[in-house]
């Protein structure tokens, strides 16, 4: 039996259509600035609120779980009730939340409103994704990728500029205040200008998998957990091997489970499909890079080179422009070379530039940084927006939201994990080149803590040996991190080479593949949204 062309996008040649995409990039957007403007309020917050070491761990511990916890269901429940009534109370529910923040009277009420933020996240990062293809055709949808993709890019080095900025002039609870005016308006437009949620033929109750579920939150958590705990621990630690390995168990639990349920929280059949796989596969390599590489330059820009925290903001740009420049050439390179061919280029560029940066030596200034981390986005946008649509282009109308969280939960918890190994790499490096001969064991515990450490420590007892040392060590460090997401990026461009589909419509199993079609129960399901 034939099967119905999908319905055109409600908005696809609507003018509408560029102003919704604006209003679902700021609602990524904020989310991307509250992940990290936290990071530079942690030492007020610790002294107006007597937060301590764990508690100032977990103000950004618990906004990472329950962010990496609640995608999954949160996919399936847009993809039942209606993805734009998900974002909208995924962002009515962030504004509430930042509200709250700013009333936080303990630690430990700071730390159930970040939870709290994490769980709107959730319910925004995934299903605003799962929208655009209600928005945008084919033709548009990797441009729309690509905003989307940079507005989550961007939110992460401007997010400790902004919240120094606002430090600097307001108290404390300005870092949460400053979201509501943007939830506000990214509430408006998205209830003005989204296409409405699109009715669909009830069929039988399908009870919710609490089994899946609740595997799933104990295994991402687990992993987490110990993922978070790495900094401080050690990968050694009983707490963080007991975490990952118990975590990596559960979830094998979990996809177990996932095969043998009759209605499961993800939909494994979609891996069938060759553009879910590995296009999910390479975006997952890319964003370990990625975040590896967000976690290491701030720290060069600004402990090395000596740029204030507006400064590193402003100088991480490149990278950014680097991903739009790639995200616009793409839609012209796609069509004609194929998505294996655009996909495994971007990921050699984006090769290319870590080993430039791997090379950067302690006398080289911001020029050389500006080039590598130009290529370094270049090649980012070239991979993972192709990539990316890929994805959507596998995923049916009526699972799109389990298709997007389940993309957004393994980069995100690949995320940590990128974060987690290469920021030990970097220490590892630091410590082997760091020098501490003829310092008392207090300041030489302070200058193998951090290159900050250093830094203060040089600068009390002006010792420009002990300067040229940590600068020396920390680059080291940073070049051996770089070598790593060099050699990842190779890997995902000979597994892009050797596995992508040539183009990113049909796969040569047939005119669809056979899994991703049986998601659609009913004829009159198919090219049916529920958004």
């Amino acid at each position: 039996m034939s099967v119905p062309a999908p319905a055109p996008p409600p908005l696809a040649n609507s003018p509408r259509r560029w102003w919704a995409l604006a209003a679902l990039t700021l609602s990524v957007l904020i989310i991307a600035l509250d992940g990290t403007v936290i990071t530079v309020a942690l030492p007020t917050l610790s002294g107006e609120l007597g937060a301590d070491s764990a508690q100032l761990q977990w103000i950004n511990g618990g906004y990472l779980l329950a962010l990496s916890v609640a995608m999954l269901p949160v996919g399936l429940l847009g993809d039942r009730y209606g993805h734009k009534r998900v974002l909208i109370g995924g962002i009515a529910l962030f504004g509430l939340a930042s509200l709250a923040g700013t009333q936080a009277g303990s630690p430990g009420q700071l730390i159930a409103v970040r939870t709290v933020l994490g769980l709107a996240a959730a319910m925004i990062m995934p299903v605003s994704m799962a929208v655009l293809p209600r928005v945008f055709g084919p033709a548009e949808l990797p441009k729309a990728i690509g905003a989307w993709t940079a507005a989550t890019a961007v939110g992460m080095p401007v997010g400790p500029l902004v919240g120094g900025w606002l430090l600097n002039h307001f108290w404390w609870g300005s870092v949460f205040l400053f979201n509501v005016p943007v939830v506000v308006l990214a509430l408006i437009a998205c209830v003005w200008l989204l296409p409405a949620d699109r009715a669909r033929e009830r069929g039988p109750a399908v009870p919710f998998d609490t089994v899946g579920t609740g595997l799933s939150a104990v295994g991402i958590t687990a992993l987490v957990y110990g993922t978070i705990l790495v900094p401080d621990d050690g990968w050694g630690s009983p707490r963080v091997l007991g975490g990952v390995v118990g975590g990596a168990l559960v979830l094998a639990v979990f996809a177990w489970w996932q095969q043998r349920c009759p209605h499961p929280l993800v939909d494994t059949r979609l891996f069938a499909d060759p553009r879910f796989r590995w296009g999910t596969l390479i975006a997952v390599f890319v964003n370990f890079a990625l975040m590896g590489i967000m976690f290491v330059v701030p720290q060069y820009l600004q402990e090395v080179l000596g740029h204030d925290a507006l400064g590193t903001g402003l100088r991480i740009l490149p990278l950014i422009g680097g991903l739009m420049a790639a995200a616009t050439l793409g839609e012209t390179l796609v069509p004609r070379l194929g998505t294996r061919v655009v996909v495994a280029a971007g990921l050699l560029v984006f090769a290319a530039g870590t080993l430039v940066g791997a090379a950067t030596g302690t006398g080289d200034g911001y020029a050389y940084a500006a080039l590598w981390l130009t290529m370094t986005g270049f090649g980012f946008g070239l991979a993972v927006v192709p990539a990316t649509s890929l994805v959507m282009a596998s995923l049916p109308a009526q699972a799109s939201g389990r298709g997007t969280s389940l993309l957004e939960t393994v980069q995100q918890v690949g995320g940590v994990l990128g974060v987690a190994g290469l920021g030990s790499l970097l220490s590892a490096g630091y410590l082997a080149g760091l020098s501490t001969g003829g310092l008392s064991r207090q300041d030489a515990d302070a200058a193998r803590d951090s290159v900050s450490g250093a830094g203060a420590v040089a600068a009390r007892l002006r010792d420009r040996d002990l300067t040229a040392s940590a600068h020396h060590a920390f680059v080291h460090g940073m070049s051996l991190a770089l070598l790593v997401c060099a050699g990842i990026a190779l890997a995902g461009a000979v597994l892009a080479a050797l596995f992508l589909p040539a183009r990113g419509g049909r796969t040569g199993a047939g005119d669809a593949v056979p899994a991703a079609r049986e998601v659609a129960t009913s004829p009159a399901e198919h090219g049916q949204s529920l958004a």
